[in-house]
């Protein structure tokens, strides 16, 4: 049995420490993953708990014999980023691009001390969000699911809900879409 297998029946039974050993191990792949998909990271820490709380309130309907914990957590994970995507769509046309860019900036881990490094690295960390936030939702989550929570298709198929074919037209097209705005921005700037 998967180790997420028995911290969820472990959780069923009432372990609290079970259930905080849940949450601490899928945290950061769950924030990664709405970070990404709204680059916004107050918005991604609060998708974050909506997530924890929904899986709180939903453990009991996940089946281990049908797939990972890790699938069901993500297929969880994206039902409420289009939830939240569908609510939030006008909004998301009003927001300005230097908004989102200093968001981004914000999000940067800093590695190094040396000024010149630290301004290449948030914008290119910059560049790469806003282009991420440009493809389409259907694109976009192909291409977190797979290229930055590094998934298999045939996971990304499940959580999708699509056959594999469809996962791997998304990617190629969602990376085509990207390289393609990474290149016009380089050529630009």
């Amino acid at each position: 049995m998967e180790p997420d297998n028995i911290l969820v029946e472990r959780c069923l039974t009432g372990d609290q420490s079970a259930w905080a050993e849940l949450v601490r191990v899928h945290t950061r792949r769950i924030y990664n993953l709405c970070y990404r998909f709204t680059g916004r990271s107050q918005e991604a820490e609060d998708l974050t708990q909506d997530v924890f709380l929904r899986v709180f309130k939903t453990l009991g309907s996940f089946q281990g014999a049908q797939g990972s914990f890790t699938t069901w957590l993500t297929s969880l994970t994206r039902n409420l980023l289009i939830d939240h995507y569908r609510k939030h769509k006008k909004e998301r046309s009003d927001v300005s691009v230097d908004d989102e860019n200093t968001e981004a900036l914000k999000e940067t881990n800093v590695t190094f001390t040396r000024p010149d490094v630290v301004m290449i690295e948030q914008e290119m960390s910059g560049t790469l969000q806003m282009a991420i936030g440009r493809l389409s939702p259907d694109l976009r989550e192909a291409v977190i699911l797979r290229d930055i929570q590094e998934m298999e298709y045939r996971e990304i198929s499940q959580v999708l809900g699509v056959p594999e074919g469809t996962v791997k037209s998304r990617i190629n097209r969602g990376r085509a879409a990207l390289g393609q705005m990474l290149r016009r921005k380089a050529a630009a700037g």
